[in-house]
């Protein structure tokens, strides 16, 4: 499996996961300039911008390693626009990461809430 191509399934892996735990996907990709956040979906009042991150095992290290302040920094821009354009005083919003991990055709998925505060 190509790098982009195991990227593409697994945040559809991610995607139905958070469906499977009671979250509706608002938006998949969601781009400012060029800029993205990988899901944003919501559960009740919470709004979570999700960045997925993928390995094929565990030789370059942890998914979620991947998730430097940089790309932190990037998705709480791209959040900022989405706010501003479909948020509400009345929702909640947390930043999530979701690592999936490789082996052959098989895979492990970490889901970590609240994974970092926005500054």
């Amino acid at each position: 499996m190509q790098p982009h191509e195991r990227g593409t399934i697994s945040e559809d892996i991610a995607a139905d996961y958070l469906r499977a735990h009671g979250w509706y996907v608002l938006e998949r990709r969601y781009r400012v300039n060029r800029k993205e956040i990988d899901i944003i979906a919501r559960q009740c009042d919470t709004v979570a911008f999700v960045e997925v991150k993928a390995r094929a095992g565990r030789g370059y290290g942890h998914p979620l390693e991947a998730v430097t302040w940089k790309k932190r920094r990037e998705i709480e821009h791209v959040a900022r626009a989405w706010i501003a354009r479909f948020g509400s005083a009345r929702l909640h919003y947390r930043f999530d990461a979701i690592a999936i991990t490789w082996n052959g055709n098989s895979h492990t998925l970490e889901h970590v809430e609240h994974a970092w505060l926005q500054r």
